[in-house]
């Protein structure tokens, strides 16, 4: 591995990540963000997700966020739940609690070695094109975009974990649905509805406007 491309490539998950880690972690410390770099910050979250199949080749802007590696999947969903069963209708006091929550079992840099830096998960909501597309073919590609300059080009596939289709209970349905409602107000009643991906990475590159970038090719770290 040449020393420039595995940091250029290790350069893509600190953005990815530790962007949204770095956020999270200043809402539950209470510190002043103003709504433009809180807004700026989601780019390394809502990449499009590029599909091609039966709906067409089709474009779509979707939350994607890293998952635990699979041993500490369930220890994760636990805390998830806990804190979800505790609803009370307060949706403030929930997202307060929420932060907390994110920044114990995934953004605090003493859990990162839990992370699985692999893949990210989504929910499906629309069942519209991506979702006819990736049934029938799960090649997909993200595009991460942060103006001015910073963009990245994530090639893998797509696995969907949907209990309605395949009629057993889906960890990976479960534990993407109740990440989402680990801050927003919750709804268990809704997660049978949205299927999850899970977009397993096969080939990065750095799409930046920057001498490093313009399409190269990097060298998955992993």
């Amino acid at each position: 591995m040449a020393e420039n491309t595995a940091r250029t490539a290790e350069a893509f998950f600190r953005w990815a990540f530790n962007t949204r880690a770095n956020t999270v972690m200043a809402l539950h410390e209470g510190k002043e963000m103003s709504r433009d770099k809180i807004f700026l910050s989601f780019c390394s979250h809502n990449p499009a997700l590029i599909s091609n199949g039966p709906a067409g080749l089709n474009a779509s802007i979707k939350g994607f966020g890293f998952l635990p590696k699979e041993e500490y999947l369930e220890e994760v969903l636990e805390a998830y739940l806990r804190h979800i069963d505790s609803y009370d209708g307060d949706d403030q006091a929930h997202s307060r609690r929420g932060l907390q929550v994110l920044v114990e079992q995934i953004y605090h840099p003493d859990v990162h070695h839990r992370i699985d830096f692999t893949r990210v998960g989504s929910l499906e909501m629309a069942k519209k094109h991506s979702w006819e597309n990736l049934r029938e073919n799960p090649a997909a590609t993200l595009i991460y975009y942060q103006p001015p300059m910073i963009s990245y080009e994530v090639r893998g596939s797509v696995r969907i974990f949907d209990q309605a289709q395949s009629g057993k209970e889906e960890l990976y349905q479960q534990f993407i649905n109740a990440q989402h409602d680990v801050y927003h107000r919750p709804d268990k009643s809704r997660w049978l509805k949205y299927p999850a991906y899970v977009f397993d990475i096969e080939e990065i590159y750095d799409n930046s406007a920057s001498r490093e970038g313009f399409g190269t090719k990097l060298e998955f770290p992993f």
